[in-house]
Formats: structure tokens, C-alpha cells, sequence
């Protein structure tokens, strides 16, 4: 139907709406057959022309009634009181009297048949939804304006495949009360219980403002139903149109351990960022990609991508390109190996950048055991270069990437991180360029973490293998890690090591659980097997030794440790003559030093 054939459908509609009611009102007030008297006949032609006037200004014939709400009878109201007030005006300066109660009864009348005409097209397109048998009978959690939403869309729409039949909500209130004909049916200890009583086939997590805590008690009450489970896309991304309402996905790992996001410092990271020419090494891994992208939102004017793997760095390229094309900012690519002291110096003189964030390394704890002497070529010399390189170059200030496994370390890994640390801490006290370090655990979805080893494992139907059932670890989500590091850089004055708030460490079982459930599986289709510690491994991880304890935050989830000794001498010597010693001594002789474990025997039997 075109639109002028809908307007004169709606006209006639409404023109015989008018006419009737103020037939039945005259009626009903004189019990007379004989109505068409001048002041019945003038009334009528008055309140018609008042009608589709204020319909027309107020855009009543404009609206899509299937989709009608209170908005919508708000319009009718105001059109039908208007053409009343205008009838009465007219009559009182014409006939110099009012047929009141005609004109009250007409009112109501007018309001019924009016509202009855629109709304009978969403009553009829919500009993066509509603009668769809494929539907699935679903389950929304959160009974606020972000449910209301999902429920009001999922009714709306023909082609769905979910049908809203019930709310979960643990305001009291709203108990045993119906939102747009759905009843609120309980708090949430009554999932299973609705799930089981209403042969609940979908469940929605509808709380964009939920925390992490309350989250995870959901999520484990609805796993106990072993319905499918989802969750409500992330208020950004509904706000800025990524996604619609109705896009849901699995509740992620990342929702049950992430912590509730911090607030940044924009003005301080724009003064920090923007306009600057930005190098990260390392930028093809999983933190030194996020910083690109977590940069690049600040408007640099230049991020050079420097890497050792040439696959990688085009991918992150690719990916800022597509996303940052439009923007002024230039990409810049340097496929190079930060053990090469020359090409360091020779890329930093080139780009002169303002800020290096330093996230190349080797980080896996298994593999630099048996390959120490790589772990002091990539992480203990190929920060020296990198940092002599930017001192050189003018660069102002230089971040570095740090682990928790820096703080008494017992791997091979922690070592050379925490060697790294004095290195640049010591650099610091002699160079103009401002030079600081960030040290955290472990980031959720890393390439090194757990996560996708433990999601491979799930695939194959189990086990599960962890070292120690008592093993825990912090985590923080890689965006998050990203962010709280660009804002330290901001901070920066030179010589700190930044310490970011990981929160409550998690047990590695539970997280492995919650993994085998959130892949669609029961704790007793995967076994969990316990293959015991490897070398270098810790049951727990430590943030700051007890001598760099500062109880007081910089910023929000950020402190700073204090400065401790530094062995510039013995470090110097380790980079000298780590080719000369074997795999035994040369862990030793890292692990002690790290730890500050003097006399360093190792190094003594070296002729110099």
C-alpha cells in the first residue's frame, strides 16, 4: 500500500470514527431518531475539519501502528481533545451555548474508537508473533529498560526465532507483574525453577550495568539448567550502533574474570599521545597489537610497527588501515629483530619517535627454561638495545612491558624481566628520555595464556591438563592491560616501575571449569588431570617484593614500586659472558642475581 492510498484509507477511517460517535452521543442524550439538526450538523462538520487538521500537525496519520505504544495514544489524546475544545468554542459563539454533555460523551466515544482502529493492527500483529510454534520459549534475566528493549524487539519481530515468556528479576516489586504482557516471575535463586515449570528453551542475560561478581552467580545459576546461555552485546557497542539489541553472544571467559573497567585520563593521554610519533616493538604479538589499537584512538601522528615476525606485523597493519583509513594518522612497518643493536638505532634515528612502548619478548616460562640463553639475547639484551636506541634517538619516554613473574622469580623468564627493569631503571638516571616500566600478569586471550590451550583441550573432548590444583594466577583482560599501560606512560617521570591492580587471583581448576561450561559441556563430560609443576613454575605470583610495597595508588588500579638495589655490574657481565656458561650455570647465575642472591659463583670460574 503506497502512502496516499494509506493517508485516505486512514481519513475515511477516521471520518466515519467522528461521525458515529457524535451519532451515538446525540442518541444517548436525546433518545430523538430525527438528529440532523443545525447545531448537531455544525458540530459534526467543526470536530471533523478540527480532527484532520490537529491529526495532520501532530503526524497521527504518520504513525507505524504495529509497532504502537503509549507515545502513540498520547497523540490520539491530544487530537480528540483539541477537536472538542475547538467544537465548543465554535458553538459557544455561534449558538451562544454548549451541548455539553454531547460533546463529553463524544469525546470518550471518539478516544475509544480512535485508539481501538490503530491499536487493532499491533494486537493483530503481536497474535501473529506470538503464535509461531518453531519459536523458542526464552528466559530473560533483568526485568529494567535493557530488558524492557529485548523483549518489546523479540515480540516486533516475524523472521525471530525466540519467543520472551518470562522475566527474572531480583527487584521485589516487580514481582508477579506483567512488562508488556510478560510476567516477572521471580528473583534469581528461581531460574531453575522457571527454566523447569515453563519449558524454558533460551536463556538472555539482559543487565548491561551487571558486575563481574553478580555475573558469575548468574551465569553459574543458569549452567545448573544446561540451557543455552546468552548474554547482552556491550552497552558501547549498542550505543555506537555496532551491534542491535537483539545481536546476543555466549558469555565469554573474559565477562566472568575481566574486572570492572577503569576510568582513563583522556585529557592527560591526549596531551601524552596525540600528534606524537609512537613506536611499539612487539607489535604484531597480543599486548603490542592492542597498544597499536589502543593508541591509535588518541590520534597519534605517526605509530611505527616494529617486529620480528613479518606475518603477524602485516596483519596488524591491515587491521589499522581498515579501521584508522580515514584518519590522518600514518602506519609505518619495520620488519626488525631487537637483538640487532645496529638496526635498533638505525629505525629509532630514522622515525624519531617520541614514545617507544616496549613489548617484545619472549614470555613463555617452559621454553625459555631450555632455552635460557635466548632468553637473555631477546628479553635482557634486546631491551638494552631498544633502550640505548631511544636514549640515543631523544625519544622522551620509553614504556617497557614487565611480568609479575619479575618479582622473585623462579624462571628463567621472570629473571631476565626483572634484569630489565634495573636495566632501564639505571638508564634512566643518565638519559633524558624518561624511562619506566609496567609490570602485570597474565592478560585473558594472550597467545601465551592458558586459555587457548585449555580451549583446544575442550575440542578434543578432555582431559583438561593443569599442573597443581592449587595454582593461581591474576588475570586482566588484554584491552584493559593495554589501556592501564598507556595511562602509566602518561604518568610517567622517569625510574618508576608501574604496578597494575590484578584484583583477586583466580584459581587455574575453577578457571578451567568455567571454561569446559561455557563451552556447552558438563563438569563430568571433560576430565580435569593434574600432570604436576613444571620447571620455573610458581603455585601463586607476586606483583611487588616486600622492600617496593607503596600501599598508595598513582591512579586508579595503578601503584608504584619503590626503587630497590640495581647490579649494573653483574648484569653487564651476564650480557658479556652468558655464551660461556652452560644451561645450568647460566640459570643459576639469572635467578640469583634477580633474587639478589650474592656471592654469583657461576660468574667467578669465568676467566675474563
Amino acid at each position: 500500500m503506497t502512502y496516499r492510498q494509506r493517508l485516505s484509507l486512514f481519513i475515511a477511517i477516521d471520518s466515519s470514527i467522528v461521525l458515529t460517535a457524535i451519532f451515538i452521543s446525540s442518541l444517548l442524550v436525546s433518545a430523538d431518531l430525527n438528529i440532523l439538526t443545525f447545531p448537531i450538523i455544525m458540530c459534526s462538520i467543526v470536530i471533523l475539519s478540527s480532527h484532520h487538521f490537529f491529526a495532520v500537525v501532530l503526524k497521527l496519520y504518520k504513525k507505524v501502528w504495529e509497532y504502537a505504544s503509549i507515545a502513540e495514544l498520547l497523540i490520539i489524546f491530544k487530537v480528540v481533545t483539541f477537536s472538542i475544545i475547538i467544537a465548543a468554542i465554535v458553538q459557544q459563539f455561534i449558538l451562544h451555548d454548549n451541548l455539553f454533555r454531547i460533546l463529553v460523551i463524544t469525546w470518550m466515544l471518539h478516544i475509544l474508537l480512535i485508539g481501538s482502529s490503530r491499536f487493532f493492527w499491533r494486537m493483530y500483529r503481536d497474535r501473529k508473533v506470538n503464535s509461531v510454534d518453531h519459536k523458542k520459549r526464552t528466559l530473560i534475566i533483568g526485568a529494567g529498560s535493557a530488558g524492557t528493549m529485548v523483549a518489546r524487539q523479540l515480540l516486533k519481530s516475524n523472521e525471530g526465532k525466540l519467543l520472551p515468556v518470562a522475566f527474572i528479576d531480583d527487584e521485589f516489586k516487580k514481582h508477579h507483574l506483567d512488562i508488556l504482557g510478560i510476567p516477572v516471575v521471580g528473583g534469581i535463586g528461581y531460574i531453575e525453577t522457571a527454566v523447569e515449570k515453563l519449558n524454558i528453551d533460551y536463556i538472555i542475560i539482559a543487565i548491561p550495568s551487571l558486575s563481574k561478581k553478580r555475573l558469575n552467580i548468574i551465569f553459574e545459576a543458569c549452567s545448573k539448567t544446561k540451557t543455552k546461555t546468552q548474554i547482552l552485546p556491550m552497552l558501547e557497542d549498542l550505543v555506537t550502533g555496532k551491534v542491535s539489541v537483539t545481536q546476543f553472544r555466549d558469555v565469554q571467559v573474559e565477562d566472568l574474570l575481566g574486572r570492572e573497567t577503569v576510568q582513563l585520563n583522556i585529557d592527560k593521554i591526549l596531551g601524552f599521545l596525540t600528534n606524537k610519533v609512537v613506536l611499539v616493538t612487539g607489535a604484531g604479538g597480543s599486548i603490542g597489537s592492542e597498544i597499536c589499537r589502543q593508541v591509535s584512538t588518541f590520534s597519534p601522528y605517526k605509530i611505527i610497527l616494529l617486529g620480528h615476525g613479518e606475518n603477524s606485523i602485516y596483519s596488524i597493519e591491515l587491521e589499522l588501515k581498515e579501521k584508522y583509513g580515514h584518519t590522518d594518522i600514518e602506519f609505518i612497518t619495520e620488519i626488525a629483530d631487537i637483538q640487532d643493536a645496529n638496526r635498533m638505532t638505525a629505525v629509532m634515528k630514522k622515525h624519531r619517535p617520541t614514545v617507544v612502548y616496549h613489548a617484545a619478548a619472549h614470555k613463555h616460562v617452559p621454553l625459555m627454561e631450555r632455552n635460557p640463553e635466548e632468553a637473555v639475547k631477546n628479553n635482557l639484551i634486546g631491551t638494552k638495545n631498544v633502550a640505548m636506541a631511544a636514549s640515543l634517538a631523544g625519544v622522551e619516554t620509553f614504556v617497557m612491558i614487565s611480568s609479575d613473574k619479575a618479582v622473585n622469580p623462579t624462571s628463567v623468564m621472570g629473571a631476565t624481566k626483572r634484569l630489565s627493569e634495573m636495566l632501564i631503571q639505571n638508564l634512566d638516571k643518565t638519559s633524558n628520555t624518561k624511562f619506566v616500566a609496567v609490570r602485570f600478569g597474565n592478560v585473558l586471550g594472550s597467545r601465551g595464556s592458558v586459555i587457548p590451550l585449555f580451549k583446544k583441550q575442550i575440542e578434543k573432548g578432555g582431559p583438561v591438563t593443569i599442573t597443581h590444583p592449587e595454582m593461581v594466577r591474576y588475570f586482566m583482560t588484554i584491552p584493559e592491560a593495554s589501556r592501564l599501560v598507556i595511562q602509566a606512560g602518561s604518568l610517567a617521570k622517569g625510574g618508576e616501575i608501574f604496578v597494575l591492580d590484578m584484583g583477586e587471583p583466580v584459581k587455574i581448576v575453577d578457571l578451567a571449569r568455567k571454561l569446559i561450561v561455557l563451552s556447552g559441556h558438563s563438569l563430568e563430560d571433560i576430565e580435569i588431570e593434574f600432570t604436576g609443576m613444571r620447571p620455573g613454575e610458581k603455585l601463586y605470583e607476586e606483583l611487588l617484593k616486600a622492600e617496593e610495597v607503596q600501599e598508595q595508588q598513582i591512579y586508579p588500579k595503578i601503584y608504584i614500586g619503590k626503587t630497590v638495589n640495581l647490579y649494573m655490574k653483574e648484569i653487564e657481565d651476564i650480557m658479556n659472558k652468558y655464551s660461556s656458561l652452560d644451561k645450568e650455570s647460566l640459570t643459576e647465575t639469572l635467578l640469583n642475581l634477580a633474587n639478589n642472591n650474592f656471592p654469583i659463583k657461576p660468574l667467578l670460574t669465568i676467566p675474563s
